[in-house]
């Protein structure tokens, strides 16, 4: 790690035992909080009404197409990597109304479904999640029309991250550059140790929280142990992206044999896309009530994977698994270059835990690209 995010780690210390300072903070500022638990064997964002509901002492131990939780006698509550989702049910929903329309009198009428949210603090996000969040931003704000959606829930939000020490087997990334100190847009990124946690502000509205806290100022030590953890995080992290350049050699490659091998394994369940924190395919339908006389206009997540995702003008243009998984690797590691200046991955490595036949894309790159 180097020196100048030693330094971001910030000056500020916020003992383990005043964590609770910080959520009634949020609440006291009128933030819905938003943090990790643990449920059905996961770890999972949702409501946070009190600390003692956070993840204290669970350990997560990730291979390709496996996933276990492990409770620990740790004092921390950020001594996972990753859970199968973060931010992204939260700001693209994986189903929502876009309008409904009624037939009143023989004519239709249509009503806009606006989005009714409040200000919401979202605590325990890994840099790989913030890195994601950034290229989300990219598709859905930064065009010409921005999703209307996806901004109302967006503009909403406080990001409180957490810099990883303890990565899983499964995460790379270092090697994508996204990781396991945090980067970008978040407001508080705190650094857990054994006693608690180092504190730094990334915004104004950051600092403001910051005011409201019982703060110590951190010790030389307590820098030099969070900076050793996140060196170590780096270093453990086993699996990578090589730094060749990928988007060549995967467009040069398209007719390699190892998509056939790939194509044997995968099942094109999804999995990989729904897990996926950047990615943001989805369809649209209609529901419509049995007199016909009411629908609602809806989209829900849609994956590259799925029969209907290529269908047009009559037919599917990516019939098969070999297809689908190609369209996928490409699209995510060669054209979002061209659409985003960057890879659409970020190495959070769900995609490989969470596939259930436990394939890794970091050794399908490495084998589809060695020739090139």
């Amino acid at each position: 790690m180097e020196l100048e995010q030693t330094q971001s780690l910030g000056s500020n210390f916020l003992a383990r035992e005043q964590l609770p300072a910080l959520l009634q903070a949020l609440m006291d500022q009128g933030y819905r909080c938003i943090g990790p638990h643990v449920r059905d064997g996961v770890v999972v964002f949702d409501d946070l009404q009190s600390t003692t509901q956070l993840p204290q002492g669970f350990i997560d131990k990730q291979q390709p197409g496996n996933y276990r939780l492990e409770l620990t006698d740790s004092p921390r509550c950020f001594a996972w990597a990753n859970g199968p989702q973060a931010l992204k049910p939260l700001l693209f929903k994986a189903r929502e109304t876009l309008w409904r329309a009624s037939r009143i009198d023989g004519r239709l009428t249509f009503e806009e479904v606006s989005v009714n949210t409040g200000p919401t603090a979202v605590i325990g996000l890994r840099p790989c999640d913030l890195a994601a969040l950034k290229l989300q931003d990219a598709h859905f704000l930064e065009t010409e029309a921005p999703d209307p959606y996806y901004r109302a829930r967006r503009e909403q939000l406080l990001l409180i991250a957490v810099n990883c020490s303890f990565p899983a087997a499964t995460c790379f990334c270092h090697s994508t550059g996204d990781g396991p100190v945090a980067k970008g847009a978040y407001d508080l990124v705190l650094t857990e140790l054994d006693d608690g946690y180092l504190v730094a502000a990334g915004s104004d509205r950051g600092k403001t929280i910051l005011t409201a806290l019982p703060l110590d100022e951190a010790r030389p030590a307590q820098h030099q142990a969070a900076g050793q953890e996140l060196r170590d995080a780096a270093e453990r992290q086993q699996r990578r992206i090589s730094s060749q350049d990928i988007r060549a050699s995967l467009f040069a490659s398209l007719d390699h044999a190892r998509w056939d091998d790939v194509a044997q394994r995968c099942l094109s369940c999804g999995n990989c896309t729904s897990v996926c924190p950047s990615c943001f395919c989805y369809s649209e339908a209609d529901d419509t009530t049995l007199d016909v006389q009411h629908s609602e206009h809806y989209r829900q997540w849609d994956s590259c994977f799925t029969h209907g995702h290529s269908y047009i003008h009559g037919q599917v243009v990516h019939a098969g698994t070999r297809e689908r998984y190609r369209q996928w690797l490409t699209h995510k590691f060669g054209s979002w270059y061209d659409q985003y200046g960057r890879s659409g991955c970020v190495g959070c490595g769900r995609c490989l835990t969470w596939c259930p036949v436990g394939i890794d894309l970091t050794e399908e790159i490495e084998v589809i690209c060695d020739d090139h």
